[in-house]
């Protein structure tokens, strides 16, 4: 037969399983709420990178064509120089 001692140590430890259980259920739910969050993270990174790259698109065609209008000003720069030296030339 148990004895009253025996009976209170398998009670403490019954209660000791259920803490037990109870704190790998928290943690749990903990890595769930974690998982979560980090799934939206990685979501919201993913959405910003994306928006990061359509501006980057949009800035560099903007870009490109800014540098084609600059370089057709210069050309036309140039060419204008060159009729002007030729007139100066002719006039001379």
């Amino acid at each position: 037969m148990f004895t009253c001692q025996r009976h209170l140590e398998i009670e403490n430890l019954h209660l000791r399983v259920r803490e037990l259980e109870d704190k790998v259920q928290h943690l749990r739910f903990s890595r769930r709420v974690l998982m979560n969050i980090l799934e939206t993270l990685e979501n919201e990174k993913q959405r910003q990178r994306e928006i990061l790259e359509r501006t980057n698109q949009r800035l560099r065609r903007g870009n490109r064509g800014y540098a084609l209008r600059l370089m057709e000003k210069n050309l036309r720069i140039i060419a204008l120089q060159e009729q002007i030296n030729r007139l100066e030339r002719k006039g001379s």
